[in-house]
């Protein structure tokens, strides 16, 4: 990998990262030439993951933390991973939003990505749990000024419900919500996905709400990074069937390509090849 010295750290850890989950652990020596980097530029990228909680460092290199299926990590520390990734990811879901359409955004750090480049989509009626993607709606509005609301602007109708680490609002107040509207599309992020369980989250309350986005949705348009295929959650809400696309990044590996196309109609892999099953 000899281009490797030129890539950003980000990159440089979310390879780093790629190969501590797929192997099951690393060491330094064998990651400073794979990526053709120094010891200590190995080191800092370790601290750094180390700090994010997706790696423990022991001597000589790293392992991955196995997380509890009811970890919910909150909404800053997961919006530092996989940031590439979800920039992808974003462009290419946000192709799928037709102009005027209703469209529901979940919570999440991906969907929140996505949230910014819904921006240029006019008259977009969007309904989301998710106080942060809220924000980037409103966010723009006041950019814009003038007081009224700009020619094309989004009209956003943000759920009541309980707020959760991940800032979205959840439980019987959003579901109640969510229940009385039909979406042509959801935009949903979610902690896991697989064959065996499905959509899956940590949280209880959250699932409920999920649930409850699917069965108001004609459309149902997964949007999360490769490292969330094959995580499972501690609640399922819902299975393979009910999901229309999966919209993930280049980083998935071409089993998880395979066996992804088995049970789903439509596979978008954004910033490199694409499948479409």
């Amino acid at each position: 990998m000899s281009d490797n010295q030129n890539l950003l750290a980000e990159q440089r850890r979310a390879l780093i990262l790629d190969e501590v989950r797929r192997r099951g652990g690393v060491r330094v020596n064998e990651l400073t030439r794979k990526l053709n980097v120094s010891d200590m530029t190995v080191r800092r990228d370790l601290d750094a993951l180390a700090r994010q909680g997706v790696i423990e460092k022991v001597h000589g290199g790293a392992v991955p933390v196995v997380e509890a299926s009811t970890h919910e990590p909150g909404f800053e520390a997961k919006s530092g991973l996989e940031l590439s990734a979800k920039e992808d990811i974003a462009r290419a879901a946000a192709a799928m939003a037709a102009p005027g359409s209703a469209i529901a955004l979940s919570g999440g750090t991906t969907t929140y990505a996505l949230a910014q480049h819904l921006l240029d989509v006019p008259d977009l009626t969007v309904v989301t749990n998710s106080v942060r993607v809220a924000d980037v709606f409103h966010a723009a509005q006041r950019v814009a000024g003038g007081g009224g609301q700009r020619s094309g602007a989004a009209t956003v109708v943000l759920t009541g419900g309980v707020r959760t680490p991940s800032d979205s609002l959840v439980g019987p107040v959003a579901d109640q919500a969510i229940r009385s509207l039909h979406f042509d599309v959801l935009f949903l992020g979610v902690h896991g996905i697989s064959a065996e369980a499905g959509l899956s989250t940590p949280n209880l309350a959250e699932a409920e709400t999920n649930r409850r986005f699917v069965q108001s949705a004609r459309r149902v348009v997964v949007v999360a990074d490769h490292t969330k295929w094959g995580t499972v959650g501690l609640s399922s809400f819902a299975t393979l069937e009910d999901v229309d696309a999966f919209v993930t990044d280049s980083g998935l590996s071409d089993e998880a390509r395979e066996e992804i196309n088995e049970y789903l109609p439509g596979l978008v892999v954004a910033g490199g090849r694409e499948a479409i099953g």
